[in-house]
């Protein structure tokens, strides 16, 4: 199995950027694009909590505003300072399922340690432009 150690890594880098003065729970996030490139994401809140947005929407969409697409997504790593791995939350599942290939790793990390799935795993039966 591959080592993701280095995109955990950059992705506790992407979370020193996280704005977090309510829930002070602070996510990260990176991709890691065929180019070489690491594009970092944090989680942002605001007062008007539906107007917030987590580390890997940011991310992911960054990514895209870059000019990148899925194809050019080797992996994506999320990591939080909580006890357990960190997974991301339905709305973010839902947008990881349109714009990252199935089988794309996602690598959800902690301090200690780190485990791959992809969202096939964590989301089964998308609901995709397929679907309309």
């Amino acid at each position: 199995m591959k080592d993701y150690q280095y995109l955990v890594d950059e992705a506790y880098e992407a979370q020193k950027n996280a704005y977090t003065p309510y829930s002070h729970f602070k996510v990260g996030a990176c991709c890691e694009l065929k180019d070489g490139t690491f594009i970092h994401g944090c989680n942002i809140e605001n007062a008007a909590y539906g107007s917030s947005m987590c580390a890997e929407r940011n991310a992911v969409f960054q990514t895209y505003c870059r000019g990148y697409h899925k194809e050019d997504i080797v992996a994506l790593a999320i990591v939080g300072d909580g006890p357990t791995l960190i997974s991301p939350c339905g709305s973010c599942r839902q947008v990881l399922g349109e714009l990252l290939d199935p089988e794309t790793p996602i690598i959800l990390g902690a301090r200690d340690r780190y485990e791959v799935t992809n969202i096939k795993e964590l989301l089964p039966r998308t609901f995709t432009s397929e679907d309309m």
